[in-house]
């Protein structure tokens, strides 16, 4: 009786393949002139492509993007990013992968992910970061929150992302 419950639960409450709700980047041009300008700030910041990507995708995991979480992948892996280090992100702190200027951005954004930001973080990763790649790294993970919520919201299908496809 309780499993045939659960399956209802799962059929009603998790989410699984489903089509596209809208297309918001065709209907939405508009509205993403700011993101993409956004985003093209941030591409010029001086903290490196390889660990903004490291972040974007740990932002995405966290918040259940799968369209998002499949970009980064490919993006850092792109760049030259190991699956192993891909693979062992949802676990950092206990892994050895990742050096101590990659452990402050990871921590960082997590706090700013979870709006949760305390002295304790700021003052560990302060030694890592200048105050404008601070700033920076704070844009970066509001983006990628900005477009997990728009790309969860209106189911963007996983797996169709190209390298390089959004410039």
């Amino acid at each position: 009786m309780a499993s045939a419950r659960l399956s209802v639960v799962y059929k009603t409450n998790f989410m699984t393949t489903t089509e596209q709700r809208v297309n918001f980047l065709e209907k939405g041009q508009d509205a993403l002139k700011a993101l993409f300008g956004l985003g093209a700030y941030i591409n010029k910041s001086t903290i490196e492509k390889p660990l903004r990507e490291l972040v974007n995708f740990r932002v995405s995991q966290i918040n259940g993007c799968a369209f998002c979480v499949d970009m980064h992948a490919k993006d850092a892996r792109s760049m030259g990013e190991t699956e192993q280090r891909l693979f062992g992100l949802s676990c950092w702190r206990e892994t050895p992968y990742y050096n101590e200027r990659e452990r402050a951005a990871l921590a960082w954004a997590e706090a700013v992910n979870d709006c949760h930001v305390t002295e304790e973080i700021y003052s560990s990763v302060k030694p890592y970061f200048s105050e404008q790649e601070l700033i920076d790294l704070t844009l970066s993970v509001s983006t990628t929150n900005t477009w997990n919520r728009l790309n969860i919201s209106f189911a963007t299908t996983p797996g169709t992302y190209q390298v390089g496809q959004f410039g």
